[in-house]
């Protein structure tokens, strides 16, 4: 497995607290890089850095809400004073208030969504980039969707939100290759996450995703680490500006 460990790196995962964020935090635990986990509630991502390292020699929680400038600092500034550098950054925090005809949606839950999950993005690049420069490279790996590929089903805002992401990864890519920074997003489909469960609970729509899913059945987070630490380790040093899709198939069937 030589190109795919991460031994010597130093890694902050945001949303890290459940899902697709904590099954790549623990993935890249034991695949022996030094991860920072972060999310709103200090005490859930407490709870996963214990499961990366008991001793808090690999593994540091930090509170860190991706809409607000100072807790992203924050987040780096702890991260970079424990250990000393930063070699990776998982963009995986990201939130979806509505659910519905994308006309229904208001000013409010608009902004968020934009905010957290587009700027929020953003603001950690931001804080990332100089100390990866610094260390000769790095990686960010951001958490798109198969619905910034094609419309999410009630899902309008947040499908324009991580049409943004792979739009915002594409730019940082060509912006990032001269530094030697790869930056590159996983589009997964429908995993069974507490995020996504308005349609992996509703049989109708549970149905109906599977249907149109060659390998019929939706995703766990699981399915999505194996990309993450693809696009984190020195495996993929010539990849950048990629978008990968993790979705059994589903992406190759027109009713999706």
């Amino acid at each position: 497995m030589t190109g795919f460990e991460l031994g010597d790196k130093v890694a902050i995962i945001t949303g890290a607290s459940k899902g697709i964020g904590r099954a790549i935090a623990l993935a890249f635990g034991e695949a022996g890089a030094r991860v920072a986990v972060s999310s709103r509630k200090l005490e859930d991502v407490a709870a996963v850095a214990m499961e990366i390292d008991p001793t808090g020699a690999r593994a540091l929680a930090i509170q860190a809400h991706m809409g607000h400038v100072d807790q992203v600092k924050d987040l780096v500034a702890q991260t970079v004073a424990k250990w000393g550098r930063l070699d990776i950054a998982v963009n995986n925090a990201a939130t979806n208030p509505h659910f519905g005809p994308l006309l229904t949606a208001d000013d409010g839950q608009l902004e968020k969504i934009l905010d957290t999950n587009v700027k929020g993005y953003l603001r950690l690049c931001r804080e990332v980039v100089p100390h990866m420069r610094a260390g000769g490279g790095g990686k960010i790996v951001n958490l798109a969707s198969v619905a910034g590929l094609r419309p999410g089903l009630l899902m309008g805002a947040y499908s324009i939100s991580k049409a943004a992401v792979i739009m915002l990864t594409q730019v940082l890519a060509s912006e990032l290759g001269p530094d030697n920074i790869q930056v590159n997003a996983i589009a997964p489909g429908v995993v069974r996450t507490k995020f996504s469960q308005a349609l992996w609970q509703n049989e109708a729509i549970l149905g109906q995703v599977t249907a149109g899913t060659p390998l019929g059945r939706i995703g766990e987070p699981p399915d999505v680490v194996g990309a993450a630490l693809y696009l984190a380790s020195r495996a993929s040093d010539w990849v950048t500006g990629t978008v990968m899709v993790i979705d059994g198939g589903a992406m190759v069937r027109s009713g999706l």
